[in-house]
């Protein structure tokens, strides 16, 4: 049936008789669909196959990430026939069942669709990989942590007495099939949808499982409460992590290869009052975007910040809370000025990638490689750039300094509000103000709002109030579109999809230096900047918010008004 579909195609002139060779032999060797492997091999897209289909045979088309599925009809086909055929109901009205398809030519497929649900079968056309999203969304992939559970109910009886502490041998519990299948698709799951975390934390009656995805924790599918302790060390173990010990926090690594590429975790455990706490943090390298333009960088701010970090010497110093993408900023600006002959070091807590022609050192302070004693043997490198992970005290600080004002170009990190603020923290920290005027290039802020789906955006009308909070007259709001997402499949219905970053640059000029050498006021620091035209995170955010690319939710909650 699928061959006289892509004889159509070729007559209608979508396809060669290349491509239509070379599509069966694809699906003779290696299974599928012909009408996916046609897709696949770049002649038409799905779309456009859909169309075709529909006109075909005179069919409905929808769109299964605008349509709405009725719930209570998905009962009527088992998960396995839809995960088998591709298909998913979507309503039924008087007897007659409306159901998605690939391939409406299935003629057999639609019978046996009928004598499964009892209902009439209305076909209409879909794109394949729109119906694998709907099918892993409403009934969950073949090894879906849901239907791992199932499995862990059905096998796994482990007997928890009234602390919900396990009383057989946990390292046997914690290798059960159930557990590892269960540990493991966790992780792959996590993975798949770009999370940054995973936490997993125990309750007085219950375990929660919340993935970080775009900087916001969303709820997962939790374990069987009496699973606690053999997951929790399963983890542990996979981390060798010591699960005997249970009284003070713990900190371990974990590395998989998932789908020909490797991935390490970062394993924290925290003793709580209910049990261990596990945060494991996801060190994807595949997902690190060592390029400004794509991460929200561009203009003035990206020149000017540029420029600080190929300067032989000085430091720059980039500020945010954590989370904020500072390590990955340091990251990029690092890839684009490593060349082989420059010397290049970094002192990190802990090395969370690792990069190519660069000398990584990870600190262990219980025996005393800190990162003043990283720094002081760095000097005796004879390096040419170096990267600090954080300036946390005086003695660290002040080597960094003297490194910059020696010939080093120093990238560091900071904890601040704002570019300013830089200022004044090295001066808490003990540095003089004419150390920190003569050593300094730059110092950068930035923050990371949620990208607005762009599949399920629409345009959207802020309140007077938001636009007057925004600091936007009313003038300029008319005359800008906004949009905010809907929520899709694509978003797991939050309606953000990625994140951008809102950048503040302050390069130390002329004037900004007298100003670090007069102690002025951050607040003074800060005028100067802007006077000089220095972009804040506000009037980033509300660029971003302008050309679309997030919310005014987003700019409100991650930027402060510029007073």
């Amino acid at each position: 049936m699928q061959e006289r579909v892509g004889l159509k195609l070729l007559e209608a002139e979508y396809i060669t008789q290349g491509v239509l060779d070379e599509a069966l032999r694809q699906q003779r060797e290696n299974g599928g669909t012909l009408l996916s492997w046609v897709a696949k091999l770049g002649s038409l897209t799905e779309e456009e196959l859909a169309n075709f289909l529909a006109s075909l045979y005179s069919v409905k088309q929808v769109n299964l990430d605008e349509t709405e599925i009725d719930t209570k009809v998905l009962d009527l086909i088992p998960p396995d026939v839809a995960n088998r055929f591709q298909v998913i109901p979507i309503r039924e009205s008087k007897r007659k069942l409306t159901m998605a398809m690939a391939d409406p030519s299935n003629i057999f497929l639609i019978d046996d669709l009928k004598f499964i649900t009892g209902y009439e079968i209305e076909p209409v056309v879909a794109v394949e990989s729109a119906i694998k999203r709907a099918i892993e969304k409403f009934y969950g992939s073949p090894d879906s942590l849901a239907n791992i559970m199932q499995d862990m109910e059905a096998e796994v009886d482990v007997v928890a007495d009234d602390d919900g502490d396990v009383q057989s041998d946990e390292i046997d519990e914690a290798s059960q099939a159930p557990v590892v299948k269960y540990v493991n698709s966790l992780i792959a799951e996590a993975i798949d949808k770009g999370a940054s975390d995973i936490h997993i934390e125990p309750y007085e009656r219950q375990i929660r499982v919340r993935f970080r995805i775009d900087g916001s924790l969303c709820e997962m599918v939790s374990p069987p409460f009496r699973m606690k302790a053999a997951v929790l060390s399963r983890l542990k173990i996979m981390a060798e992590l010591d699960i005997a010990e249970r009284r003070i926090p713990q900190d371990g690594r974990i590395k998989i290869k998932m789908n020909d590429r490797t991935v390490d975790l970062r394993v924290s455990s925290c003793p709580t009052i209910f049990g261990e706490k596990i945060v494991l943090r996801i060190l994807d390298r595949s997902n690190l975007t060592l390029d400004f333009e794509k991460a929200g960088f561009t203009g003035s701010s990206l020149d000017d910040f540029m420029r600080a970090v190929r300067s032989p010497y000085g430091m720059v110093l980039v500020t945010g809370p954590t989370g904020s993408g500072k390590t990955t900023t340091l990251y990029t600006a690092l890839s684009m000025i490593n060349t082989p002959d420059t010397n290049v070091m970094t002192v990190e807590d802990p090395v969370e990638y690792n990069i190519e022609g660069i000398n990584q050192v990870a600190i262990k302070e219980d025996i005393g490689l800190t990162f003043a004693a990283a720094l002081r043997s760095f000097l005796r490198q004879d390096p040419n750039i170096i990267m600090v992970g954080e300036i946390r005290d005086t003695e660290t600080g002040a080597i960094a300094t003297k490194a910059a004002l020696t010939g080093h170009l120093v990238l560091s990190t900071l904890h601040t509000n704002d570019a300013p603020s830089a200022v004044s923290r090295m001066i808490d920290m003990g540095i003089e103000p004419f150390l920190v005027a003569a050593s300094t290039n730059l110092m950068m802020a930035q923050r990371l709002v949620r990208r607005v789906c762009p599949r399920c955006r629409q345009e959207i009308t802020y309140h007077q109030e938001v636009i007057s909070e925004l600091g936007l007259m009313p003038e300029e709001a008319e005359q800008c579109t906004f949009y905010k997402g809907q929520g899709c499949i694509d978003c797991n219905n939050t309606g953000y999809k990625g994140r951008t970053g809102l950048y503040e640059v302050l390069p130390v000029t002329p004037g900004v230096r007298e100003l670090i050498l007069d102690r002025a006021a951050t607040s003074e620091i800060k005028a100067k900047g802007i006077a000089e035209g220095m972009v804040t995170l506000r009037q980033d955010g509300l660029a971003k918010l302008k050309q679309g690319i997030t919310t005014a939710e987003e700019v409100l909650k991650e930027t402060a008004p510029d007073t």
